[in-house]
């Protein structure tokens, strides 16, 4: 069995799966999509993913071409207990899923604008990012883990952009339930960390 990801390290939702891949002790191969050279809209990517988008996974034949769908299954195959079954745990869990998915309106957005000159309005993007992150920062009160008393799918879902939003100049200083929650992830055994990028000058 060998695993391919189709991968970009800037990517904050490639590293998603590059963690989750990492905290199973997975080996996988590992091909590297330049976004900023624009190879993720040539023909022979947009072969394996129409959307254009990274990163996509390969297993056994099976095509995954979302990065929340991917480590779930990652999780399903290799680690159910990563995945807790039970209707309460599973409830809690898609609730964070969604909120996962809403941070790319958020900190993912905040961090385009610095990190690859998106032409969003920083103002806006950022309000928006302390909005949601006052949020996860008063449901994480209490809390080791988001979900249940072990790390799970939801935890690495959430993990990058989080970690990431000071890349867009959007500070985690006043959120000490989030702070605590990253410094327990990341001494998690097989942590792996995404690539910072400097700031650029405002």
């Amino acid at each position: 069995m060998m695993l391919k990801l189709y991968d970009f390290e800037l990517s904050g939702h490639a590293h998603r799966v590059r963690l989750m891949l990492a905290l199973l002790g997975l080996t996988y191969q590992k091909v590297t999509v330049n976004l900023a050279k624009g190879e993720h809209k040539q023909a022979a990517f947009r072969q394996i993913n129409p959307l254009m988008q990274v990163p996509v996974l390969e297993d056994e034949g099976m095509v995954i071409r979302d990065s929340i769908a991917i480590i779930t299954h990652l999780a399903n195959n290799y680690a159910p207990a990563w995945n807790p079954k039970s209707s309460e745990l599973q409830a809690q869990i898609q609730q964070w899923l969604a909120i996962a998915r809403n941070l790319a309106d958020g900190p993912a957005k905040a961090r385009l604008i610095t990190v690859f000159n998106a032409p969003y309005d920083p103002e806006s993007v950022i309000a928006n990012s302390h909005q949601q992150l006052a949020v996860i920062d008063q449901l994480l009160a209490g809390k080791r883990w988001m979900v249940g008393a072990q790390p799970s799918i939801a935890d690495v879902a959430c993990y990058s952009y989080i970690a990431h939003a000071p890349e867009g100049q959007v500070a985690l200083d006043s959120y000490a339930n989030i702070l605590a929650w990253l410094e327990r992830l990341e001494a998690l055994s097989g942590f792996v960390a995404m690539q910072k990028t400097p700031l650029r000058a405002a």
